[in-house]
């Protein structure tokens, strides 16, 4: 066992290229379960997934994603692939399609002794088109609106099969450890006493939103990289984050990573042209934007990714000064 342990631990803590190119090597072994051999293998993301282009022999393309790093459980991975399975049944959103193995089990166990783990690997279909990336048109945002409400739509009442699971996002960090105000905290005392501050009334809003509404899958991370436009067309991907969860927090999460109030209006726009919006005030679609802001400070000190943890001091800068206006404004409104 201890063995095991210090593979585990010599592997995680070489540097990424490292890590990506032993992956890279690994691929093809999981590919054998698909009776897919002598294929291009190409990395194209590596955080909590380590994700590859696969290209055969004869041209096709797949994305391959091996759970790495991913705290999602097998039991997850079932639901996030049979509420995609439901979604391409119902034709509402472009999707990649999940393929089979060979055993015709869509998740592959196999084990990775450099990591010391069982791994779960998946293979999707492959997107053509570009990434939305950090500036989509009105016309896409508009798009990714009634893409989202087509989902919640479709969500509503749905219920996983017995062997699958996904967690439910009433939590303050939505499962993942809390390095912000947790046991583990490492924010400095005048950081984490107005981080805690907010989050006291964040929490509160949530706690009433859920008592409101019940919760449905959603996607939870609709941003504009995990999104292609093809021919005029939007496309979604990677459903790792999926969950249960209030359409307004998936709202407020696809919001957040906008940057006008324009595009915020045509998010809106698209949602209206599917069903009406979920009711919220202001003030709880505020705290909800600054939760996410929390989560992504709480990712960037979780991440062993080196560029992301340079970020860290000046987005703690600027995630205190946002907690601080809130807090004011709260204040003013005598809202606590």
């Amino acid at each position: 066992m201890s063995g095991l342990y210090d593979i585990g631990v010599s592997f995680f803590q070489l540097p990424a290229e490292e890590q990506i190119a032993d992956l890279t090597a690994f691929a093809p072994h999981i590919l054998e379960s698909y009776g897919l051999r002598d294929c291009v293998v190409e990395s194209i993301n590596y955080e909590y997934n380590a994700t590859f282009r696969i290209t055969t022999p004869t041209g096709e393309k797949y994305a391959l994603r091996i759970n790495i790093n991913s705290p999602r459980t097998p039991e997850n991975t079932r639901a996030e692939i049979f509420w995609v399975q439901r979604l391409l049944e119902l034709n509402i959103v472009n999707l990649a399609r999940p393929i089979p193995n060979q055993s015709g089990e869509f998740l592959t166990r196999i084990n990775h002794a450099p990591s010391g783990r069982t791994l779960t690997a998946l293979l999707y279909s492959w997107l053509e088109g570009e990434e939305l990336g950090d500036e989509p048109s009105l016309e896409q945002v508009k798009a990714i609106g009634a893409a989202m409400a087509a989902m919640h739509a479709a969500s509503e009442n749905f219920l996983l099969p017995a062997d699958a699971s996904l967690p439910t996002f009433d939590d303050p960090m939505w499962g993942v450890e809390d390095l912000l105000l947790g046991a583990k905290s490492v924010l400095d005392p005048q950081s984490k006493t107005v981080i805690a501050a907010a989050f006291a009334l964040i929490n509160k809003r949530i706690e009433a939103l859920y008592r409101e509404s019940a919760p449905q899958i959603i996607h939870a991370d609709l941003h504009g990289w995990n999104m292609m436009w093809h021919e005029g067309e939007l496309a979604i991907f990677d459903f790792d984050d999926c969950g249960f969860g209030l359409p307004i927090q998936d709202l407020a999460t696809a919001i957040y990573y906008l940057d006008t109030p324009e595009q915020d209006q045509a998010m809106l726009d698209g949602y209206l042209t599917v069903r009406p919006l979920p009711q919220y005030t202001e003030f709880e679609m505020k705290s909800l934007l600054l939760h996410r802001r929390f989560m992504l400070l709480n990712y960037l000190y979780e991440t062993e990714n080196q560029e992301h943890q340079e970020m860290i001091p000046d987005y703690q800068l600027e995630t205190v000064r946002r907690a601080q206006v809130y807090l004011a404004e709260a204040s003013q409104a005598d809202i606590s």
